[in-house]
């Protein structure tokens, strides 16, 4: 495997990649704002946070998005955002996720620097390669599982997946795709470094006791495994 280039990941660094992800959402729930999701995900132990707002204009994205942000900063957990460079800069995020379609992974690291936090989707190993060699911190993988999100059930890679791409690169990997308490085992023995899960916890009717099942997943894999 090919050494990434100097405009990649500098050495030395690298950031602290959270191994619970919560991605808050107000698509598939209008119960609960993203700050109220966020809070409730880090009381339960999420110790990353991604905002994801698809759909609405940019006034109300900044407006919740630098919500999440306070909250965030007051818990001193890391907040990155799905696909937007210029909101995660806006609101002073930690960090921005890039899927295949997005901003260039090796254009945000140039433009972002050295601190910043920026993930990757990928649903191939190669793609996994890229975006290492492009200066990703972690790589969002999937989907593992099968998932509504989903219709083609080809498209999902399964532990073995997780085990290719983990072997491929040496940042983390992070499971996303069908991610339910009982999958959390089976992702992490097959290398992921952590989940990420979005309608598990946003869809619960009690977010924060839902997130806490995955923590107690994720804490009590790693310590059978140590």
């Amino acid at each position: 495997m090919e050494e990434p280039p100097q405009n990649g990941e500098p050495a030395g660094r690298p950031p602290e990649i959270g191994r619970l992800h919560v991605l808050t959402d107000f698509h598939l729930q209008q119960q609960r704002p993203h700050a109220e999701l966020a809070r409730l995900a880090i009381r339960g132990g999420a110790d990353s946070i991604q905002f994801r707002q698809k759909h609405g204009g940019i006034q109300n994205i900044l407006i919740e998005a630098r919500k999440v942000a306070q909250v965030c900063r007051d818990a001193s957990i890391p907040l990155v955002v799905d696909d937007r460079v210029d909101v995660m800069q806006a609101v002073g995020a930690a960090g921005v996720h890039l899927g295949q379609q997005d901003f260039p992974v090796d254009e945000a690291r140039s433009l972002l620097g050295p601190d910043a936090i920026i993930g990757a989707t990928a649903t191939k190993t190669h793609q996994v390669v890229e975006a290492y060699e492009k200066g990703a911190d972690y790589i969002g993988f999937g989907p593992v599982f099968p998932t509504t999100s989903k219709r083609n059930p080809k498209s999902v890679k399964g532990p073995e997946g997780v085990r290719e791409a983990s072997e491929a690169v040496p940042i983390p990997i992070i499971a996303i795709g069908g991610i339910t308490h009982d999958r959390v085992r089976p992702a992490l023995e097959a290398g992921a470094h952590g989940v990420a899960v979005l309608s598990a916890v946003c869809t619960a009717k009690n977010p924060e006791r839902a997130t806490a099942r995955f923590r107690a997943a994720i804490d009590g894999a790693r310590t059978e495994s140590s």
